[in-house]
């Protein structure tokens, strides 16, 4: 340690017995021999999350339709071993929603991390996170001929707008955990390119260099996603911000696989270059500017000479071999090169300025554009995903969005994960991926099978768990102050009084009995029945139920049912979001009633073919998002506001009077649907998760006494296409009853799910 004069040493005392924290220099002069270049921001720490939680598989997607009652039974008749899917090649391509910490921590540490390296390990990572202080995470939903803003929920808000409420050393904070989680999870030759801009740049520049090593820093690429006079925001006092960073990374120098890649050149010039070609790919990027000699005459082959052994440097027998070969050429002052023959394709390798992909333009008119405000061009992530990968490699995306890493992914035959912490990013990810499904399936090209998973409940435990090292009679105290403190959040958030007295309630608001449901666990029928019951003793007329999950079918038969006995019951959704405290601070959780839906199950036994096809006849929801009255105090003359109130879209207009009219957008049941699916036999899957035995150490497979929901069918809404299917074709099935599952997914991306019995 560097020896400290007395005044320094008489200071660091009295720092220390006044409390105050050491000023900058002390951290050098008692810590650090080397003065090295560093990030430092509040609450910085080595630690990362170790937390290891199950992932539940929720839905799986192997075909993306089937068109014809008979095609299932012709493709297992015929294709016993489709090179399709998941049945032969092993992996299921993931989509994941949640939390990308908790997701990044048990990929590493958790059974899949197995999985993740049978398939070589994770070879590439591109991620493009929330940098912008003022971005606008809203989604536009059309509605007719109108366009609806749907706000972020809370969870979204506080992930991405409060972290830089915070400021600048929150967002680092954030994002350094994550990419120590990425680095640790990434394959020995594997590569991480991180999309920012401006604001966050230099901060993510310095992170990737402590994380990665600066050995291991390859690019910074600047991609110039457009022109000025388009949106670059030129004006008096800036020039146009037209450029995006993209910091390219290696877990391993020497290790990764980069393949080389060419951009092309404009017509006009492109007759004089040609592309090299070289057998083998995974190489460095090492290669120098490919260029001709001074005297190179148009049309000629060019060949290297600025960087690169020249010809005349080999001996005289092994530049009589290349003569031989005709890889010999000379230049018109006699000087012998090297040739380097270039392909049919023209071009000159890609630099570190990418200028020739362009954004997508107006979002909603582009034949990419999603209407997703964050959305980025397939161009570049099919250049990154080429450059970085090769077919059959492990690719991910952690803040996936609309799902562009996965669609490039999947086109060009390479494995995926991808993971957001939004669901309407998971829902546009879905929708996006089936109709990749469908154009390659068209093509009678190969695609995989892919899955949506969450943390679910086990997520949910996590926020109240208990300390696994206490002695039982601690954990059950621990216990039971852990869920004493959440049932008082859940009702602070639900803004609801709390009672005692009762078996079955845990508060009351405007004149409504409050029940909780469990955290773990789905509300079930028998949980409602003891409601009821309890209603009937003490004559309780109004009851809301709140649950983060309910079990399948209940509704609306067991509503029907308490209605009949003069038992009024709302049931309410209680969103993620109340486990964030400022959320719950600043009411702005919002409890959803449950939708529910209606089906009509269509039979046919024409022939002793048995099939069964499904009718959605009916589909209620009961949302909320500002209010009619907000709306007309707020909205100035001539203007208008769409607003959702009790499951009515209205689109609120002020004239040049001051008149306020109405207009409901929301005419038909159908507006409300975005996406319905089908699963012809549910409960032919069980969903298994796979847990450590504390004991043995060993990973085991249980039963989560859930069952997966397996996509056969389905009809959605696309950009282009507004129209809906409200009837399935007719499934083949085996005669006697079955279970069939309906899954709709709102406008909002919210899903809900019911299952009829059939009987066929």
């Amino acid at each position: 340690m560097p020896r400290l004069t007395e005044q320094e040493k008489q200071e660091v005392v009295r720092f220390i017995e006044a409390d105050r924290p050491l000023p900058e220099k002390y951290r050098f002069l008692l810590f650090e021999d080397k003065r090295e270049v560093e990030l430092v921001w509040n609450g910085k720490t080595s630690e990362v999350c170790n937390i290891v939680l199950p992932f539940q598989v929720i839905e799986q997607v192997d075909e993306p339709r089937s068109e014809k009652s008979s095609d299932t039974a012709r493709q297992m008749k015929l294709f016993p071993l489709d090179a399709r899917g998941r049945q032969l090649k092993g992996w299921t391509n993931k989509l994941i929603w949640g939390d990308n910490k908790l997701i990044l921590s048990s990929l590493k540490n958790g059974p899949m991390r197995e999985e993740i390296e049978k398939q070589g390990g994770l070879k590439l990572i591109y991620i493009d996170p929330p940098f912008d202080v003022g971005a606008d995470f809203s989604m536009d939903i059309e509605i007719g001929g109108d366009t609806f803003t749907k706000k972020p929920n809370i969870l979204e808000e506080i992930a991405y707008r409060d972290t830089w409420g915070k400021g600048a050393d929150s967002f680092i904070a954030m994002i350094y955990e994550r990419l120590v989680l990425m680095r640790d999870l990434l394959a020995e030759d594997g590569s991480i390119y991180v999309h920012c801009d401006w604001r966050v740049n230099a901060f993510i520049r310095i992170v990737m260099n402590e994380i990665f090593g600066i050995n291991n820093y390859v690019n910074e690429i600047t991609w110039k996603r457009s022109d000025a006079h388009s949106d670059g925001g030129q004006g008096a006092k800036q020039f146009g911000k037209i450029c995006d960073t993209i910091f390219y990374c290696v877990k391993s120098v020497g290790q990764q696989i980069l393949n080389m890649q060419f951009t092309p050149l404009p017509e006009a010039t492109a007759s004089k270059w040609y592309r090299h070609v070289e057998e083998g790919t995974g190489r460095r990027f090492n290669k120098a500017d490919i260029t001709g000699p001074g005297g190179a005459k148009k049309g000629n082959p060019v060949y290297d000479w600025k960087g690169v052994t020249r010809a005349w440097r080999y001996s005289k027998e092994r530049m009589e071999q290349l003569d031989r070969k005709g890889l010999i050429v000379y230049s018109n002052t006699g000087m012998p090169y090297l040739k380097r023959y270039l392909d049919e394709s023209k071009g000159v390798p890609t630099q570190d300025l990418w200028d020739d992909i362009k954004m997508i333009r107006g979002i909603h008119g582009s034949s990419e554009g999603l209407a997703y405000p964050t959305q980025k061009p397939e161009a570049l992530l099919e250049r990154i995903i080429k450059a970085s990968s090769n077919e059959g490699d492990l690719v991910a995306d952690f803040f996936c969005g609309s799902g562009t890493t996965a669609a490039v992914a999947e086109k060009l035959g390479r494995r995926w994960i991808c993971t957001d912490l939004g669901k309407f990013a998971i829902h546009t990810t879905r929708k996006r991926l089936i109709g990749i499904q469908r154009a390659l399936k068209a093509d009678s090209k190969n695609y995989r099978a892919f899955e949506i998973l969450n943390l679910g409940k086990y997520e949910r435990q996590h926020y109240i768990g208990v300390n696994s090292n206490l002695r039982e009679a601690e954990q059950q105290k621990q216990l039971e102050e852990k869920e004493a403190a959440f049932l008082d959040l859940i009702l602070r958030a639900y803004r609801a009084e709390k009672t005692t007295g009762f078996a079955c309630f845990h508060g009351k608001k405007a004149g409504r009995l409050v029940a909780v449901g469990p955290v773990n666990l789905p509300v079930t029928r028998l949980f409602v029945e003891e409601i009821i019951l309890e209603c009937r003793k003490k004559h309780i007329t109004k009851v809301d139920i709140l649950g983060f999950e309910f079990e399948m079918g209940l509704f609306p038969n067991v509503l029907d049912e308490a209605r009949a006995k003069g038992i009024d019951i709302a049931s309410k959704y209680i969103p993620a979001e109340v486990f964030d405290k400022r959320a719950v601070e600043k009411n702005q959780v919002v409890f959803h009633d449950v939708s529910y839906i209606e089906v009509k199950p269509l039979i046919n036994t024409k022939k002793r073919q048995h099939s069964v096809a499904v009718e959605l006849t009916d589909f209620s929801v009961f949302y909320s998002q500002d209010s009619i009255a907000n709306a007309e105090a707020a909205i100035k003359n001539k203007g208008s506001r769409i607003v959702v109130e009790k499951g009515q879209i209205v689109k609120v207009k002020k004239d040049k009077d001051g008149i306020v009219t109405r207009d409901v957008l929301t005419r038909h049941w159908t507006d409300w649907i975005d996406y319905w699916a089908v699963d012809f036999n549910f409960e032919s899957k069980r969903e298994i998760i796979r847990v450590k035995n504390e004991e043995t150490g060993e990973w085991e497979e249980q039963w989560t006494g859930d069952y997966i929901f397996e996509n056969e069918w389905q009809s959605f809404r696309t950009k282009k296409d507004r129209s809906l299917e409200l009837k399935s074709i007719f499934h083949e099935c085996p005669p006697g009853r079955c279970k069939i599952a309906v899954k709709v997914v709102d406008i909002f991306g919210n899903d809900t799910m019911t299952i009829v019995d059939v009987n066929v």
